[in-house]
Protein backbone atom coordinates (compact mmCIF):
# COMPACT_ATOMS: atom_id res chain seq x y z
CA UNK A 1 0.00 0.00 0.00
CA UNK A 2 2.76 2.30 0.83
CA UNK A 3 4.33 1.68 -2.53
CA UNK A 4 1.09 2.46 -4.38
CA UNK A 5 0.44 5.61 -2.39
CA UNK A 6 3.89 7.06 -2.94
CA UNK A 7 3.39 7.81 -6.67
CA UNK A 8 0.15 9.66 -5.95
CA UNK A 9 1.80 11.63 -3.27
CA UNK A 10 4.71 12.58 -5.58
CA UNK A 11 2.41 13.72 -8.47
CA UNK A 12 0.41 16.16 -6.38
CA UNK A 13 2.97 19.00 -6.41
CA UNK A 14 3.45 18.59 -10.20
CA UNK A 15 -0.24 19.13 -10.77
CA UNK A 16 -0.23 22.31 -8.64
CA UNK A 17 2.75 24.06 -10.45
CA UNK A 18 0.84 25.78 -13.40
CA UNK A 19 -1.57 27.38 -10.98
CA UNK A 20 1.39 28.93 -9.14
CA UNK A 21 2.85 30.39 -12.33
CA UNK A 22 -0.48 31.90 -13.28
CA UNK A 23 -0.72 33.46 -9.89
CA UNK A 24 2.65 35.17 -10.42
CA UNK A 25 1.86 36.48 -13.96
CA UNK A 26 -0.97 38.67 -12.78
CA UNK A 27 1.17 41.12 -10.79
CA UNK A 28 3.81 41.11 -13.59
CA UNK A 29 1.24 42.13 -16.21
CA UNK A 30 -0.17 44.68 -13.85
CA UNK A 31 3.28 46.12 -13.25
CA UNK A 32 3.98 46.26 -16.99
CA UNK A 33 0.66 48.00 -17.55
CA UNK A 34 1.54 50.52 -14.88
CA UNK A 35 4.92 51.17 -16.54
CA UNK A 36 3.28 51.64 -19.95
CA UNK A 37 0.67 53.97 -18.51
CA UNK A 38 3.38 55.89 -16.65
CA UNK A 39 5.49 56.21 -19.78
CA UNK A 40 2.50 57.35 -21.82
CA UNK A 41 1.59 59.83 -19.11
CA UNK A 42 5.14 61.04 -18.87
CA UNK A 43 5.36 61.48 -22.64
CA UNK A 44 2.04 63.29 -22.68
CA UNK A 45 3.16 65.54 -19.85
CA UNK A 46 6.51 66.16 -21.60
CA UNK A 47 4.76 67.00 -24.86
CA UNK A 48 2.24 69.29 -23.16
CA UNK A 49 4.43 71.09 -20.67
CA UNK A 50 7.83 71.13 -22.44
CA UNK A 51 7.93 69.93 -26.04
CA UNK A 52 5.00 72.11 -27.07
CA UNK A 53 6.77 75.11 -25.53
CA UNK A 54 10.22 74.48 -27.02
CA UNK A 55 11.86 73.71 -30.36
CA UNK A 56 15.48 72.68 -30.48
CA UNK A 57 18.18 71.67 -32.94
CA UNK A 58 21.86 70.89 -32.99
CA UNK A 59 22.15 72.05 -36.61
CA UNK A 60 23.37 75.49 -35.55
CA UNK A 61 26.67 77.27 -36.06
CA UNK A 62 28.37 80.46 -34.96
CA UNK A 63 28.66 83.23 -37.55
CA UNK A 64 29.91 86.81 -37.67
CA UNK A 65 30.04 89.83 -39.97
CA UNK A 66 33.74 89.45 -40.65
CA UNK A 67 35.73 92.45 -41.86
CA UNK A 68 37.78 91.70 -44.96
CA UNK A 69 40.91 93.84 -45.03
CA UNK A 70 41.70 95.09 -48.53
CA UNK A 71 44.04 97.90 -49.62
CA UNK A 72 42.49 100.84 -51.45
CA UNK A 73 45.63 101.82 -53.37
CA UNK A 74 48.34 99.91 -55.20
CA UNK A 75 51.68 99.98 -53.38
CA UNK A 76 54.43 97.72 -52.03
CA UNK A 77 54.04 96.43 -48.49
CA UNK A 78 56.54 98.10 -46.15
CA UNK A 79 55.51 96.53 -42.84
CA UNK A 80 53.11 93.88 -41.50
CA UNK A 81 52.36 94.37 -37.81
CA UNK A 82 50.00 91.46 -36.99
CA UNK A 83 49.80 87.70 -37.32
CA UNK A 84 47.01 85.13 -37.39
CA UNK A 85 45.08 84.59 -34.12
CA UNK A 86 46.22 87.97 -32.78
CA UNK A 87 43.68 90.16 -30.98
CA UNK A 88 43.39 93.70 -32.33
CA UNK A 89 41.42 96.77 -31.37
CA UNK A 90 39.62 99.10 -33.72
CA UNK A 91 42.18 101.55 -35.11
CA UNK A 92 45.24 99.33 -34.54
CA UNK A 93 47.65 99.45 -37.46
CA UNK A 94 47.70 96.17 -39.37
CA UNK A 95 49.82 96.95 -42.43
CA UNK A 96 51.91 99.90 -43.66
CA UNK A 97 52.42 100.40 -47.37
CA UNK A 98 55.32 102.22 -49.01
CA UNK A 99 54.21 105.87 -49.15
CA UNK A 100 56.89 107.26 -51.53
CA UNK A 101 54.63 107.47 -54.57
CA UNK A 102 51.74 108.80 -52.50
CA UNK A 103 53.88 111.64 -51.12
CA UNK A 104 55.05 112.61 -54.62
CA UNK A 105 51.48 112.61 -55.90
CA UNK A 106 50.42 114.81 -52.99
CA UNK A 107 53.23 117.28 -53.72
CA UNK A 108 52.21 117.45 -57.37
CA UNK A 109 48.54 117.89 -56.50
CA UNK A 110 49.41 120.68 -54.05
CA UNK A 111 51.42 122.45 -56.76
CA UNK A 112 48.54 122.15 -59.23
CA UNK A 113 46.19 123.53 -56.59
CA UNK A 114 48.36 126.59 -56.00
CA UNK A 115 48.71 127.08 -59.77
CA UNK A 116 44.94 126.98 -60.15
CA UNK A 117 44.53 129.67 -57.50
CA UNK A 118 47.00 131.94 -59.29
CA UNK A 119 45.43 131.21 -62.65
CA UNK A 120 42.00 132.26 -61.40
CA UNK A 121 43.48 135.37 -59.81
CA UNK A 122 44.95 136.10 -63.25
CA UNK A 123 41.50 135.72 -64.79
CA UNK A 124 40.16 138.30 -62.36
CA UNK A 125 43.00 140.73 -63.10
CA UNK A 126 42.59 140.17 -66.84
CA UNK A 127 38.89 140.90 -66.55
CA UNK A 128 39.65 144.38 -65.24
CA UNK A 129 42.26 144.90 -67.96
CA UNK A 130 39.81 143.82 -70.65
CA UNK A 131 37.19 146.17 -69.30
CA UNK A 132 39.69 149.05 -69.49
CA UNK A 133 40.69 147.95 -72.97
CA UNK A 134 37.07 147.92 -74.08
CA UNK A 135 36.61 151.43 -72.72
CA UNK A 136 39.70 152.55 -74.63
CA UNK A 137 38.42 150.91 -77.80
CA UNK A 138 35.12 152.69 -77.39
CA UNK A 139 37.02 156.00 -77.12
CA UNK A 140 38.95 155.05 -80.23
CA UNK A 141 35.69 154.38 -82.00
CA UNK A 142 34.48 157.86 -81.08
CA UNK A 143 37.72 159.32 -82.48
CA UNK A 144 37.31 157.28 -85.65
CA UNK A 145 33.76 158.59 -86.07
CA UNK A 146 34.99 162.16 -85.58
CA UNK A 147 37.80 161.59 -88.06
CA UNK A 148 35.31 160.21 -90.55
CA UNK A 149 33.09 163.25 -90.17
CA UNK A 150 36.09 165.55 -90.68
CA UNK A 151 37.20 163.54 -93.73
CA UNK A 152 33.73 163.70 -95.20
CA UNK A 153 33.63 167.48 -94.68
CA UNK A 154 37.13 167.92 -96.18
CA UNK A 155 36.26 165.81 -99.16
CA UNK A 156 33.01 167.69 -99.76
CA UNK A 157 34.86 171.06 -99.61
CA UNK A 158 37.59 169.82 -101.96
CA UNK A 159 35.01 168.50 -104.40
CA UNK A 160 33.07 171.77 -104.41
CA UNK A 161 36.32 173.75 -104.96
CA UNK A 162 37.26 171.53 -107.82
CA UNK A 163 33.84 171.82 -109.48
CA UNK A 164 33.90 175.59 -109.06
CA UNK A 165 37.37 175.97 -110.61
CA UNK A 166 36.46 173.60 -113.37
CA UNK A 167 33.68 175.99 -114.48
CA UNK A 168 36.00 178.99 -114.17
CA UNK A 169 38.69 177.37 -116.28
CA UNK A 170 36.29 177.16 -119.22
CA UNK A 171 35.75 180.92 -118.95
CA UNK A 172 39.44 181.59 -118.51
CA UNK A 173 39.15 183.00 -115.01
CA UNK A 174 41.32 180.24 -113.44
CA UNK A 175 44.54 178.86 -114.73
CA UNK A 176 45.08 175.17 -115.49
CA UNK A 177 47.63 174.81 -112.72
CA UNK A 178 45.14 176.02 -110.16
CA UNK A 179 42.58 173.54 -111.47
CA UNK A 180 45.14 170.74 -111.25
CA UNK A 181 45.96 171.69 -107.66
CA UNK A 182 42.27 171.72 -106.81
CA UNK A 183 41.81 168.30 -108.38
CA UNK A 184 44.76 166.95 -106.43
CA UNK A 185 43.34 168.35 -103.20
CA UNK A 186 40.00 166.67 -103.95
CA UNK A 187 41.67 163.28 -104.55
CA UNK A 188 43.65 163.65 -101.33
CA UNK A 189 40.49 164.45 -99.40
CA UNK A 190 38.82 161.40 -100.97
CA UNK A 191 41.71 159.20 -99.86
CA UNK A 192 41.50 160.66 -96.38
CA UNK A 193 37.78 159.86 -96.36
CA UNK A 194 38.45 156.25 -97.34
CA UNK A 195 41.12 156.01 -94.64
CA UNK A 196 38.70 157.42 -92.06
CA UNK A 197 36.05 154.85 -93.05
CA UNK A 198 38.64 152.08 -92.72
CA UNK A 199 39.70 153.43 -89.36
CA UNK A 200 36.11 153.42 -88.19
CA UNK A 201 35.71 149.81 -89.30
CA UNK A 202 38.93 148.85 -87.50
CA UNK A 203 37.80 150.62 -84.34
CA UNK A 204 34.42 148.85 -84.45
CA UNK A 205 36.11 145.47 -85.03
CA UNK A 206 38.49 146.13 -82.17
CA UNK A 207 35.58 146.83 -79.88
CA UNK A 208 33.87 143.59 -80.94
CA UNK A 209 37.10 141.64 -80.31
CA UNK A 210 37.63 143.31 -76.96
CA UNK A 211 34.04 142.66 -75.88
CA UNK A 212 34.34 139.05 -77.04
CA UNK A 213 37.55 138.54 -75.03
CA UNK A 214 35.89 140.14 -72.05
CA UNK A 215 32.93 137.77 -72.30
CA UNK A 216 35.18 134.72 -72.68
CA UNK A 217 37.17 135.73 -69.64
CA UNK A 218 33.99 136.54 -67.71
CA UNK A 219 32.66 133.00 -68.22
CA UNK A 220 35.73 131.69 -66.36
CA UNK A 221 35.02 133.73 -63.24
CA UNK A 222 31.35 134.72 -63.48
CA UNK A 223 29.47 134.17 -60.22
CA UNK A 224 32.49 132.74 -58.39
CA UNK A 225 35.42 133.90 -56.35
CA UNK A 226 38.85 132.36 -56.13
CA UNK A 227 37.93 129.69 -53.56
CA UNK A 228 34.79 128.44 -55.31
CA UNK A 229 36.00 128.67 -58.89
CA UNK A 230 35.56 125.34 -60.72
CA UNK A 231 39.24 125.11 -61.62
CA UNK A 232 40.27 125.70 -58.02
CA UNK A 233 37.65 123.25 -56.75
CA UNK A 234 38.89 120.53 -59.15
CA UNK A 235 42.50 121.13 -58.15
CA UNK A 236 41.56 121.10 -54.47
CA UNK A 237 39.66 117.82 -54.90
CA UNK A 238 42.70 116.28 -56.59
CA UNK A 239 44.85 117.53 -53.71
CA UNK A 240 42.44 116.09 -51.13
CA UNK A 241 42.35 112.77 -52.99
CA UNK A 242 46.14 112.66 -52.89
CA UNK A 243 45.99 113.25 -49.14
CA UNK A 244 43.48 110.41 -48.76
CA UNK A 245 45.71 108.10 -50.80
CA UNK A 246 48.62 108.96 -48.52
CA UNK A 247 46.50 108.18 -45.46
CA UNK A 248 45.51 104.88 -47.06
CA UNK A 249 49.10 103.67 -46.96
CA UNK A 250 48.35 102.89 -43.30
CA UNK A 251 45.77 100.07 -43.06
CA UNK A 252 44.05 99.91 -39.65
CA UNK A 253 41.60 97.46 -38.08
CA UNK A 254 37.99 98.58 -38.68
CA UNK A 255 36.63 96.59 -35.70
CA UNK A 256 37.77 94.79 -32.58
CA UNK A 257 38.47 91.15 -33.28
CA UNK A 258 40.93 88.40 -34.11
CA UNK A 259 43.16 88.39 -37.18
CA UNK A 260 42.57 85.42 -39.47
CA UNK A 261 43.72 84.25 -42.89
CA UNK A 262 46.61 86.69 -43.14
CA UNK A 263 48.12 86.30 -46.60
CA UNK A 264 50.23 89.45 -47.06
CA UNK A 265 54.01 89.60 -46.81
CA UNK A 266 56.58 92.40 -46.69
CA UNK A 267 57.70 93.45 -50.18
CA UNK A 268 54.57 92.22 -51.89
CA UNK A 269 52.86 94.76 -54.15
CA UNK A 270 49.19 94.74 -53.28
CA UNK A 271 46.34 95.92 -55.49
CA UNK A 272 43.08 97.68 -54.60
CA UNK A 273 40.47 95.15 -53.50
CA UNK A 274 42.99 92.38 -52.85
CA UNK A 275 42.09 90.43 -49.71
CA UNK A 276 45.09 90.39 -47.39
CA UNK A 277 43.49 89.27 -44.09
CA UNK A 278 40.23 89.02 -42.15
CA UNK A 279 39.33 90.46 -38.77
CA UNK A 280 36.66 88.40 -36.98
CA UNK A 281 34.66 90.36 -34.36
CA UNK A 282 34.43 87.55 -31.79
CA UNK A 283 32.57 89.81 -29.33
CA UNK A 284 29.80 90.42 -31.86
CA UNK A 285 29.05 86.96 -33.22
CA UNK A 286 25.63 85.42 -33.76
CA UNK A 287 24.20 81.94 -34.30
CA UNK A 288 22.38 80.68 -37.38
CA UNK A 289 20.17 77.77 -36.32
CA UNK A 290 18.85 75.66 -39.20
CA UNK A 291 15.42 74.48 -38.09
CA UNK A 292 13.13 72.20 -40.04
CA UNK A 293 10.25 74.08 -41.60
CA UNK A 294 7.76 72.06 -39.55
CA UNK A 295 9.38 73.36 -36.35
CA UNK A 296 8.95 77.05 -37.16
CA UNK A 297 5.18 77.36 -36.95
CA UNK A 298 5.29 79.23 -33.63
CA UNK A 299 8.77 80.75 -33.78
CA UNK A 300 8.76 84.57 -33.78
CA UNK A 301 11.37 87.33 -33.48
CA UNK A 302 12.01 88.37 -29.88
CA UNK A 303 11.61 84.92 -28.34
CA UNK A 304 14.21 83.83 -25.79
CA UNK A 305 16.75 81.14 -26.64
CA UNK A 306 19.00 78.90 -24.57
CA UNK A 307 22.20 77.76 -26.24
CA UNK A 308 25.13 75.47 -25.48
CA UNK A 309 28.38 75.25 -27.38
CA UNK A 310 30.04 71.94 -28.08
CA UNK A 311 33.29 73.71 -27.24
CA UNK A 312 32.32 74.29 -23.58
CA UNK A 313 29.66 71.63 -23.05
CA UNK A 314 26.34 71.91 -21.26
CA UNK A 315 27.84 73.61 -18.21
CA UNK A 316 28.15 76.92 -20.08
CA UNK A 317 24.80 78.42 -21.00
CA UNK A 318 24.26 81.28 -23.45
CA UNK A 319 21.12 83.40 -23.48
CA UNK A 320 19.99 84.57 -26.88
CA UNK A 321 17.13 86.25 -28.72
CA UNK A 322 15.52 85.35 -32.02
CA UNK A 323 16.31 88.16 -34.47
CA UNK A 324 14.52 86.86 -37.53
CA UNK A 325 14.57 84.49 -40.48
CA UNK A 326 16.60 84.51 -43.66
CA UNK A 327 14.85 85.10 -46.95
CA UNK A 328 15.08 81.51 -48.16
CA UNK A 329 16.20 78.00 -47.40
CA UNK A 330 19.70 76.78 -47.97
CA UNK A 331 18.69 74.78 -51.02
CA UNK A 332 17.15 77.88 -52.61
CA UNK A 333 20.45 79.78 -52.34
CA UNK A 334 22.75 76.90 -53.21
CA UNK A 335 25.07 77.07 -56.20
CA UNK A 336 23.01 74.39 -57.92
CA UNK A 337 19.44 74.89 -56.66
CA UNK A 338 17.08 71.93 -56.55
CA UNK A 339 15.02 71.37 -59.67
CA UNK A 340 11.74 70.28 -58.13
CA UNK A 341 9.77 70.74 -61.35
CA UNK A 342 10.94 67.40 -62.70
CA UNK A 343 9.26 64.06 -63.23
CA UNK A 344 11.16 62.26 -60.51
CA UNK A 345 10.46 64.28 -57.39
CA UNK A 346 11.00 63.38 -53.76
CA UNK A 347 9.85 65.76 -51.09
CA UNK A 348 12.61 66.73 -48.70
CA UNK A 349 11.91 68.62 -45.51
CA UNK A 350 13.66 71.97 -45.85
CA UNK A 351 15.57 73.88 -43.20
CA UNK A 352 15.33 77.65 -42.73
CA UNK A 353 18.16 79.52 -40.96
CA UNK A 354 17.04 81.46 -37.88
CA UNK A 355 19.34 84.29 -36.78
CA UNK A 356 19.93 84.41 -33.00
CA UNK A 357 21.67 87.26 -31.21
CA UNK A 358 23.89 86.55 -28.22
CA UNK A 359 24.72 88.66 -25.17
CA UNK A 360 28.09 90.46 -25.37
CA UNK A 361 28.84 89.91 -21.68
CA UNK A 362 28.52 86.15 -22.03
CA UNK A 363 30.62 86.20 -25.19
CA UNK A 364 33.32 88.14 -23.38
CA UNK A 365 33.37 85.52 -20.62
CA UNK A 366 33.27 82.53 -22.96
CA UNK A 367 34.37 83.61 -26.48
CA UNK A 368 33.15 81.75 -29.53
CA UNK A 369 34.81 81.34 -32.91
CA UNK A 370 33.08 81.41 -36.27
CA UNK A 371 31.88 77.98 -37.40
CA UNK A 372 31.59 76.33 -33.97
CA UNK A 373 28.63 74.00 -33.40
CA UNK A 374 25.83 75.05 -31.08
CA UNK A 375 22.78 73.42 -29.50
CA UNK A 376 19.76 75.72 -29.64
CA UNK A 377 16.52 75.65 -27.68
CA UNK A 378 13.91 78.29 -28.50
CA UNK A 379 11.32 79.07 -25.82
CA UNK A 380 8.00 79.39 -27.60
Amino acid sequence: MNQTEDPHLSEAPAMEAPAGKRSRRGPAFAGLLVVIVACAGGFAAYDKFYASEHVSTDNAYVGAETAEITPLIAAPVAEVLVSDAEHVKKGDVLVRLDDTDAKLQLAMAEANYQSAIRRVQGYQARDKALQAQTAAQEAGLDRAKASLEAAEAGYEKARIDYERRKDLVERGSVSGDELTASETAMKTAKADLAAAKAGLAVAAASIDASVGNEKVNATLIEGTGVDDNPEVLAARAARDQAKVNLDRTVIAAPVDGIVSERSVQIGERVQPGQRIMVVVPVNDVYVDANFKEIQLRNVKPGQQVTLHADLYGSDVVYDGTVVGFTGGTGSAFSVVPAQNATGNWIKVVQRLPVRIALQPAQLAEHPLAVGLSMNVDIHL
